[in-house]
């Protein structure tokens, strides 16, 4: 059975970075695309962020120029580089593989998340 853990959340200021993991157990990675995802109060999740199985990133445009979507297949762990966080970034960041690029359809196969809150 697939898993995914996300971790690297936490509370920073507007301006700060924070890096989050998101480390997939009971297959390979490299098998899939993944891509990360967040969830808003009172909003729809939506996606980030995206990234082939041979490293190709692709962004929506709120984040790009501040994101960076990466990836390690031999530790199984794909990163989300945050800079420049802003307090519409607070929300819980969420992983998953990508059963379709284009459009991006996810597996649903949701984690606990890790909370990234941006506030002063």
């Amino acid at each position: 059975q697939v898993q995914l853990v996300e971790s690297g959340g936490g509370l920073v200021q507007p301006g700060g970075s924070l890096r989050l993991s998101c480390v997939l157990s009971g297959s390979s990675a490299d098998l899939y695309n993944m891509a990360w995802y967040r969830q808003a109060p009172g909003k729809r999740r939506e996606l980030v962020a995206k990234i082939t199985s041979s490293g190709l990133a692709d962004y929506v445009d709120s984040v790009k120029g501040r994101f960076t979507i990466s990836r390690d297949n031999n530790k199984n762990t794909m990163y989300l580089q945050m800079n420049s966080l802003r307090s519409e970034d607070t929300a819980v960041y969420y992983c998953d593989r990508l059963k379709s690029w284009q459009p991006p359809v996810s597996y649903a196969s949701w984690g606990q998340g890790t909370q990234v809150t941006v506030s002063s």
